[in-house]
């Protein structure tokens, strides 16, 4: 069983080590929004389970006009979990954030259905960043370590360890759970990410060009050894470096 001033200590501990521009503890406590809104869900959420949801919802409400971030009092909140600048985070009732997840600005936990009483909100394991202005959306799972890019709309799970981008979003890169997967990333970006649809775009591109000059040695071939090669009308030229500069 942790004590408050225990889980208030590793809340500091964890911001400083994944913000530079956290210098020290004392600033963590009275400057930073995202800690001071989970401080406050934790006594909304008590009074939720203790059947005492007005008071629940109004600490939510005092915590949202404080602090820009509105965490429903139902929501379930892990250890260390850093919600980073904030402004305009909200995160739903049925939703669940695991330990030593990061959120940033904008981002939107929320849900697909208006069935009460059911689960509509997403789960976050352990270790999960969501960039800024990301939207998670439904009652799936974003698996442990993962990470979601800024503006990326998510409507389906994301696999442990992946990297998910765009609208919809889709994966663009799943690691194994080791030391390298679990490293923090800003916003969620990774320097080696790679877009896949933009990979698939430069090799078809890269194809096509090697088939032109393929095509071009061959005609060249069969004119030099005196067969009849009827000339086409010749189209623009490929340009592959301008196309790849497109699609990157």
């Amino acid at each position: 069983m942790f004590s408050p001033f225990s889980r208030l200590r590793d809340d500091i501990r964890s911001i400083i080590q994944r913000d530079p521009a956290a210098r020290n503890g004392w600033e963590v406590l009275t400057c930073y929004p995202g800690l001071h809104a989970v401080i406050l869900h934790r006594w909304a959420h008590a009074c939720w389970q203790l059947r005492l949801k007005w008071v629940g919802r109004f600490i939510s409400y005092l915590a949202r006009i404080l602090t820009g971030i509105e965490i429903h009092p139902g929501a379930t909140i892990g250890r260390r979990v850093f919600i980073d600048h904030g402004f305009g985070v909200v995160i739903g009732e049925t939703a669940v954030v695991g330990d030593d997840c990061t959120i940033y600005q904008g981002v939107t936990l929320g849900g697909t259905t208006l069935v009460a009483g059911t689960k509509r909100h997403p789960t976050l394991e352990r270790g999960v960043i969501v960039g800024a202005g990301a939207q998670v959306l439904g009652a799936f799972t974003v698996g442990e370590y993962a990470k979601v890019g800024s503006n990326a709309v998510v409507v389906k799970p994301v696999p442990a360890g992946a990297t998910a981008v765009g609208n919809p979003a889709h994966i663009i890169r799943k690691e194994d759970q080791s030391r390298s997967a679990q490293l923090f990333a800003a916003y969620g970006v990774t320097a080696s990410g790679d877009d896949p649809l933009s990979k698939a775009l430069r090799a078809l591109v890269d194809h096509v060009a090697r088939q032109d000059e393929q095509i071009e040695r061959l005609t060249d071939t069969m004119r030099e050894a005196g067969l009849c090669c009827p000339k086409v009308v010749e189209g623009d030229k490929l340009d592959s470096e301008q196309l790849n500069r497109l699609v990157d």
